[in-house]
């Protein structure tokens, strides 16, 4: 509690000290670029602009379209925390989490399979190319109970008018309300692009490091525990994995995890495109010519290095645990369990661009060929095998936004996955202001099902299966998305065949009849100044018999207060609801890291999990407080997972502080 108080003080007085710091308003309202939840995030607030502002904008590979950044301080789950408020975690920040609104891995080729902490991690995906007017550069830190803490750094500057880079640090560290429990993760990025002065040639440049440390606990031994006596203390109450080892505490260091999951993740791509077309000066006044260069044909080659490492280590193993769900016994308490796959990957890709129409570089034809290396290193084996890709995209987003049509497709010719592929195509048409965007869309995936549920080895035993075919996943859209009215809807329907999936702790199996899931979310802000109601509601339904569990409803509602008040400071408080309707949630397997399909315990949580909340921002300082779980006050711990029990009451407070170097 002591350094609660001292960082509250902090807090304060950093507050009174960025007054004098830019008006940065230009940033409200400037989400919405891309990405399900960014229509939730608007900032609605007036903001007064002085003239010494600055104006950021970024792209992602293979995208076309500017984003802007958010800084609205309505949503806390998704601004600070970057995880989507429809993800269950195993219990503490940072835990293996899947998304309880369905999203299957859409994505033909190789995979590995490790997926449970993706949500922490960067990628190439959603790798940041900027555009400063000047240095950005932005800060974030969190404090919780229990001594959970989140640190983040970005910056952002053109170092010329050709060339900028840009820097992203994050760091979750949580030991968690249970034994075994402690997160401990360092999460880097950097970005680069560089334009030639004729600008013929741009370069982009990414590199990631995610460096993942999950504690892993098996779970508390019985749920009984929580109701019973003498275990209000969450730490004493017994849990299948490092029950009766020691552990110790360090925030950098990350302290001593005697059972952990271990995810090392390693990528550098750099693309490299050079353009023929024209160019002209366009005389602005009579002392500034700006030289605008329209491409019409592109060669594009990129270059991918990946390099994966996912390890298990249990320093202690319990004997009972390691045999009732993974059948073999550990010699004794000292006799380490160990699990290892380490995924290397090159991959060299030469497309050929065609724009049709001068000066709409979203306009495109795409054409090419992927040559793909990997390596696979595990404790008793090592495998090697290459694949050879084509791909083509035709894109179309007109100049004046009205339409935008895209069709994609991805076929693997040769190699490991020979025959994986991928077909797709989007048509948007934005009718008026009032009716907003509407959104049809189709994907189908032939895939291979993911390496892990082909085989998986640790230092006691492996597993093989040898009678997976290839997964087909179908996904039929319609979407609308409406600023007037400020509500977005999406209509998802799945047709599944060959479902792969882990039937057990170790054992992966395929349903091979054909099933579906329907799937409606749709988000809306009710507002009556200054009261607003931002309202999240999924509704899914599966037809069939194929394993898959998913809640029937998932909703999360937020009442609010929102005012600015006196010139900059921007309020908005209120009680945030979640709930989700009782479902057979998947249970997880801590050897093999994989969330596993089961049909006993139904999890049923009488309450939803209820927080408040304070968000304000004055000018480019923003700081939330919020008082979380208040429903344990009330009722029981609701549940993740079988025997994997939410946190108490818990406290945090953070702040997030950007500004122009």
């Amino acid at each position: 509690m002591r350094q609660l108080f001292i960082f509250i003080a902090l807090l304060f007085f950093c507050g009174n000290q960025l007054m004098a710091q830019y008006n940065t308003g230009r940033f409200g309202n400037m989400g919405g670029g891309g990405g399900g939840n960014s229509k939730m995030q608007r900032d609605t607030a007036k903001h007064t602009h002085e003239p010494d502002t600055i104006t950021v904008t970024y792209r992602v590979l293979g995208e076309p379209t500017d984003y802007k950044i958010d800084s609205s301080v309505n949503d806390f789950q998704t601004k600070y925390l970057r995880v989507p408020s429809s993800y269950t975690t195993l219990g503490n920040t940072g835990s293996a989490a899947y998304n309880m609104i369905f999203t299957p891995l859409m994505k033909p080729g190789f995979d590995a399979g490790f997926h449970s902490y993706d949500v922490y991690s960067n990628s190439h995906a959603d790798a940041r190319f900027y555009h400063t007017t000047k240095p950005y550069t932005e800060l974030q830190y969190l404090v919780g109970s229990k001594q959970e803490q989140v640190i983040g750094l970005s910056h952002t500057q053109d170092r010329t008018e050709r060339f900028n880079f840009a820097f992203d640090y994050r760091k979750i560290n949580a030991p968690g309300y249970y034994r075994t429990q402690n997160t401990n993760h360092d999460i880097y990025r950097f970005t680069a692009r560089y334009q030639s002065k004729n600008k013929r040639a741009n370069t982009y440049m990414s590199f990631y490091y995610n460096k993942i440390n999950g504690g892993e606990n098996g779970g508390i031994r019985s749920d009984t525990f929580m109701n019973a006596g003498g275990y209000g203390q969450r730490k004493t109450i017994p849990v299948n994995l490092g029950n009766n080892t020691s552990q110790a505490y360090a925030f950098f260091g990350g302290g001593s995890l005697p059972v952990k999951s271990s995810y090392r993740e390693t990528g550098f791509l750099i693309q490299q495109q050079y353009d023929w077309g024209r160019g002209d000066s366009i005389h602005v006044n009579d002392t500034l010519d700006i030289y605008k260069y329209d491409p019409v044909f592109r060669v594009q080659y990129t270059f991918n290095y990946q390099n994966d490492n996912y390890q298990f280590i249990d320093s202690s193993p319990d004997s009972t645990f390691y045999f009732s769900h993974y059948n073999f016994y550990p010699l004794s308490n000292q006799d380490t369990v160990t699990a290892k796959h380490q995924w290397k990957m090159i991959s060299n890709d030469l497309s050929l661009i065609q724009f049709p129409v001068r000066g709409n570089l979203a306009h495109f034809i795409n054409v090419g060929a992927r040559f793909e290396s990997i390596s696979g290193t595990f404790l008793d084996a090592d495998i090697n095998f290459s694949n050879l890709a084509l791909h083509g995209e035709y894109r179309n987003k007109t100049r004046n936004q009205q339409w935008d049509f895209s069709a994609k497709g991805e076929f693997y010719l040769v190699g490991q996955n020979s025959g994986d592929y991928a077909v797709s195509g989007m048509l948007r048409r934005h009718i008026n202001d009032l009716l907003g965007d509407v959104r049809l869309s189709v994907n189908n995936v032939n895939k291979e099902p993911s390496y892990v549920y082909k085989y998986f080895n640790s230092n006691k035993d492996a597993w093989y299966n040898t009678s997976l075919s290839k997964e087909n996943i179908t996904q039929l859209q319609f979407a609308t998305d409406n600023h007037k009215l400020n509500y977005t809807l999406a209509v998802n329907y799945f047709l599944f065949t060959n479902y792969t999936y882990f039937e057990d702790y170790r054992h992966s199996a395929q349903y091979n009849s054909l099933f579906n899931l329907l799937q409606i979310t749709f988000s809306k802000k009710f507002s009556i100044k200054p009261f607003a109601w931002y309202a999240d509601i999924a509704f899914q339904q599966l037809h069939g018999n194929g394993p898959l569990n998913v809640p029937a409803i998932w909703t999360r509602h937020r009442f609010a207060f929102e005012k600015r008040l006196y010139t900059n400071l921007n309020l908005v408080t209120g009680i945030e609801l979640r709930y989700n309707t009782s479902y057979y949630a998947d249970d997880y397997s801590p050897l093999s890291g994989q969330f596993i399909y089961q049909n006993k315990v139904k999890i049923s949580n009488d309450l939803p999990d209820i927080a408040a909340f304070a968000n304000f921002r004055i000018k480019s300082f923003s700081a939330y407080i919020r008082a979380e779980n208040l429903n344990t006050f009330i009722g029981n711990n609701n549940f993740a997972g079988p025997l994997y029990p939410y946190n108490n009451f818990a406290f945090r407070v953070g702040l997030r502080w950007w500004f122009i170097n």
